[in-house]
């Protein structure tokens, strides 16, 4: 009997971990955003950045990250994956460091440079999220922050970092797992997605009864990059379940500028 309840909780921590991978390679994509320009940025806004309206926004968000398949060449860096779970009186975890390669040519390409804790974690989750990334990075359409897929309502302005950010409330068309709803922070000058708070817009799995999901970015070479994630879910049996993504340093190629009076 106890070994039975053993598979039985082994098989929900599984369902849930499953189900954070594939809601975390729609929400976290690896690819960057660009300014089509890298000005000074003031401490507030102008005049005329502070009237902009939401559609204003997401219409300049859209045409600066059209630019990145213009400006970014390669990136590479090293992840830290790091998967706990708490409950049923037990603590179980596990970690993968990888080092993560994008070319504009050829996509994302992941070596696995150490693994540790448990082994169904390893492979059965963080292994996992890994491909889901790069099934997800083919079909971005669907996944994409764009007035195809959701509705944006303009809900303030804040600080971050010493920037100047609109907050957007973003609302899916859909409710599907793979898109969200929360808020976003775009930074007023580079109009790239500082920070998302968020959550899904359909419940992933049954045994997860909420996700609060927390993302970041930062501002490497004129690139807005994944700098880290982290989501908490609770596990509707219970416990709950703390999936963190610390995308290292990056080391970033950008593509070389034509040659004057070239051909």
């Amino acid at each position: 009997m106890h070994s039975y309840r053993a598979q039985i909780i082994d098989r929900h921590r599984f369902r849930v971990f499953a189900s954070l991978a594939i809601l975390l390679a729609a929400i976290a994509p690896a690819d960057s955003q660009t300014p089509l320009s890298s000005p000074t940025t003031p401490a507030s806004l102008t005049s005329a950045q502070a009237a902009l309206t939401s559609s204003q926004i997401v219409d300049e968000m859209l045409r600066h990250n059209q630019a990145r398949a213009d400006g970014l060449k390669h990136y590479q860096s090293v992840r830290h994956y790091e998967v706990n779970y708490t409950g049923y009186s037990a603590r179980i975890g596990a970690k993968l460091v990888v080092e993560a390669d994008y070319d504009a040519v050829s996509g994302k390409t992941f070596q696995v440079v150490s693994q540790s804790g448990s082994r169904m974690l390893v492979d059965k989750v963080l292994k996992r999220l890994l491909e889901s990334e790069k099934d997800a990075a083919r079909d971005k359409d669907s996944t994409a922050l764009t007035p195809a897929n959701y509705k944006f309502r303009l809900a303030g302005i804040e600080s971050i970092a010493g920037r100047p950010a609109y907050i957007l409330e973003v609302e899916p068309l859909v409710d599907s797992k793979y898109l969200y709803r929360g808020r976003i922070w775009v930074d007023a000058a580079d109009f790239a997605v500082a920070r998302i708070e968020a959550r899904p817009a359909r419940n992933p799995s049954f045994w997860i009864s909420s996700t609060a999901i927390n993302h970041q970015y930062t501002r490497t070479d004129g690139f807005w990059l994944p700098a880290q994630n982290r989501s908490e879910s609770k596990v509707r049996v219970g416990g709950t379940a703390v999936l963190t993504i610390d995308y290292g340093t990056y080391k970033v190629i950008r593509e070389a500028p034509a040659a004057a009076g070239g051909s």
